[in-house]
Formats: structure tokens, C-alpha cells, sequence
């Protein structure tokens, strides 16, 4: 999100609040697109938007989705229930380093350690090496780890950031198995920053249940391919104890005061139980960056 992406009311003052420790990839994007404030870790999402509501920091950066290993687990539960809006996403380049103790050598490691997406995203790397990954809760946290043991045999994948936190040596830079690998994130705050309609691009986010009919949810997408309104992401999950309850989640492009969105609203209302608004925001350059299908 760029400062001619905001509305022109300010963002509120205070930290920014992500999840896992200092030297995360949440925290390098935190960083990059907010260099001036101060980053907030905490250990888990929960946390994170609790620290939004309670005033001890001003926004989250939430990680959502990753090119190479998909959804972030547990987002799209935590999301709604959140009592936060999304105000702007950021897509985040991530390059994975094998970061391990000063003087370590790549023939003496024997096992490594981070997040479990992070060695998904690095699983050719890891398997051409016949090295041992082990799951830890974050990638900073695992680095922080690593360099406590001073162990030779212990390695992590992790950013430079946490490598210079940390005072780690980077063994091999840029491990991930994909150059393009890349991680979507939401920035969320206690109060909507809606642009004005009209000024695309826009992306909307909301959650919806539809009604237990037959052909509920072909009738309830159907309002979005006769008002043209382009989905970028649908995605549904389970929700309570039960099999035949299913919450979807969808971004689409446009502004719901504009008008294809608005019919296409309505009808989606219409067949559904629920539908949650999440955000309404500036879609980042990101998507206009990338070459067509």
C-alpha cells in the first residue's frame, strides 16, 4: 500500500503488530512498507489483532496467502472474527536463507529448522542437500533458536533480517525452490479506510455462507459473471463441529457502491445466510505488475 493508495484521512499513529519474531518475513513487510514505525512481534495471530483492538498498536500486517504454498492456515477462521477491517494488502518477494551459526560449514548441517511453510517453499533445496527439516513455530523464532544452541549441525531458514538480528552466517542465500515465490498480506486496522468509488483498481473482501438449496452457490456467483465483476480468489472452509456448514471467502475487483458490484451484492445476498464485508481497498501494483494468463 503506497501513500497515493490511502484516503486522505491519516493512518493512525503506533506500531505495527505481526506475527512471530523480530526478523520475520511479517516483520520485513512490515518494515518495507512502513519503514518509519516501529514493529510490534507477537506469537500468534490471535495476539497480533488483539494488540490492533487494545490499542497497542495501530495496524497488523497478516500474511494470507503464499504463491508457492497456498493459504496460510487458520487465516480465513481468524479473519472474520477479528473485529478488525483490511485497509490494504502488499505482496512481499520472500527469499529464504540457510542461515547457521558463525563458522558453521553446509557439510556439517544436519538438520533445519523454521516455519512450516517456509520449508515447504524449500523442499527441492532441502531434499537435494539430505537435510533434516524440523517444524518450528516461526522462521525469526527458529533463527533465534539456532544461533542460542550454537550448534554446527543446526541450520534455519529465515530472512537476512533475522540473520543480522540474530548474528547468524548466511550458509546459501535464496533457498526457496520457486524466484517467483511471493507472500500476499492484509493490513488490518479497528476502522475502515474506504477509497472513494470510481477509482479503480479496488479489491473488496467478504465472507459469506450460502443457503442449504440445491445450485445455491452456482445462483449466488452467477450475479458476479452477468454484472462482470472479476473474482480474483474464492476459497471456501468448514466452520462449527458440522461437515455441512461451509464459509466462503472472496476478493473481487471492483467498489460496492459502484454499480456491477452492487448487483452483484444483491444477488449474492440473496442466496446466502450471511455476507460480511472484511475491506474495501486500493489493490496494490502488484497485480497490475503481472503478465496475463
Amino acid at each position: 500500500m503506497t501513500k497515493d493508495q490511502q484516503s486522505a484521512e491519516p493512518l493512525p499513529a503506533g506500531p505495527i503488530a505481526f506475527q512471530g519474531e523480530l526478523g520475520a518475513n511479517s516483520d520485513l513487510a512490515c518494515r518495507q512498507v512502513f519503514p518509519d514505525r516501529a514493529t510490534l512481534p507477537c506469537a500468534a495471530f490471535e495476539d497480533a489483532f488483539a494488540a490492533v483492538v487494545e490499542g497497542r498498536a495501530a495496524l497488523a500486517m497478516i500474511p494470507i496467502d503464499n504463491s508457492s504454498a497456498g493459504r496460510v492456515a487458520d487465516i480465513h477462521h481468524l479473519l472474520p472474527e477479528s473485529g478488525l477491517h483490511i485497509i490494504g494488502e502488499h505482496f512481499q518477494p520472500v527469499r529464504h536463507q540457510l542461515l547457521a551459526p558463525k563458522g558453521a560449514r553446509l557439510d556439517q548441517i544436519a538438520t533445519v529448522q523454521s516455519h512450516v511453510q517456509a520449508l515447504g517453499q524449500c523442499r527441492k533445496f532441502l531434499r537435494a542437500h539430505g537435510l533434516k527439516p524440523v517444524v518450528h513455530a516461526d522462521t525469526a523464532g527458529a533463527a533465534a533458536e539456532v544461533a542460542r544452541s550454537r550448534d554446527p549441525a543446526r541450520a534455519a531458514v529465515a530472512s537476512s533480517l533475522a540473520a543480522e538480528i540474530y548474528g547468524l552466517d548466511i550458509l546459501v542465500p535464496d533457498v526457496q525452490d520457486s524466484d517467483g515465490n511471493t507472500t500476499r498480506f492484509v493490513i488490518m486496522a479497528r476502522e475502515p479506510r474506504v477509497p472513494p468509488p470510481h477509482q479503480p483498481p479496488t479489491i473488496t473482501s467478504l465472507v459469506f455462507r450460502v443457503r442449504s438449496v440445491p445450485a445455491a452457490l452456482y445462483k449466488a456467483m452467477g450475479g458476479f459473471a452477468t454484472n462482470g465483476v472479476n473474482i480474483t480468489k474464492l476459497e471456501s472452509y468448514m466452520v462449527g463441529d458440522r461437515f455441512t456448514v461451509a464459509q466462503f471467502y472472496i476478493d473481487v475487483e471492483g467498489h460496492p457502491e459502484e454499480r456491477p458490484l452492487r448487483l452483484a451484492l444483491e444477488e449474492l445476498s440473496f442466496f446466502s445466510r450471511e455476507v460480511r464485508i472484511l475491506g474495501v481497498y486500493a489493490a496494490s501494483p502488484f497485480r497490475l505488475e503481472q503478465p496475463a494468463e
